[in-house]
């Protein structure tokens, strides 16, 4: 449970009854996030409570067109807006303050699971409709652009864009 406190203050506010009532996307999301975490905390614990969270978490996953396999995101995750599709699949591994935009899917380059080991580091940033596809090591302080198709292996303090992902520039420190 301690990864989703990391995720709490990386929210702008707790959503609140009121968000409930109108349902506003910032709810569902937090919701999201919060049965995510607990299901990777309860998993081997407490079965009883696993199989709860494990079923909100997949019903919200439905709901909202997110697929985040338990175990695969460290702290500080936020998704900003349900919209288009987001998948991370078993065989990615992402650090600290990750943040995903719609569309963001990290998938294999053939259509059998074939493997690959994605690797994302700290405080990384994806555009709407970002593809990661392969076994690709992404560095820490990385923007990947919108509809950015990564294939390559990204270098830190990056900004990339284009089909396929190039790097733009190098961040300053």
């Amino acid at each position: 449970m301690r990864n989703f406190h990391h995720d709490q203050a990386r929210f702008a506010r707790k959503p609140t009854l009121k968000d409930w009532l109108l349902r506003n996307e910032d709810w569902y999301i937090y919701r999201y996030i919060r049965h995510l975490r607990c299901v990777e905390y309860y998993e081997g614990r407490n079965r009883l409570l696993f199989l709860w969270h494990f079923f909100r978490y997949k019903r919200l996953g439905f709901m909202l067109h997110f697929t985040i396999y338990p175990g695969t995101v460290g702290p500080g995750l936020r998704i900003y807006h349900v919209g288009g599709f987001i998948h991370v699949g078993p065989n990615v591994r992402i650090g600290r303050n990750c943040t995903l935009l719609p569309g963001v899917v990290f998938g294999n380059r053939h259509e059998r699971h074939d493997g690959c080991r994605v690797t994302v580091g700290d405080n990384c940033y994806f555009g709407l409709g970002a593809k990661v596809f392969g076994n690709v090591r992404i560095g820490d302080n990385v923007t990947v652009g919108a509809n950015a198709v990564v294939t390559k292996d990204i270098p830190d303090n990056a900004v990339v864009g284009g089909v396929p992902a190039r790097v733009i520039r190098i961040k300053a420190e």
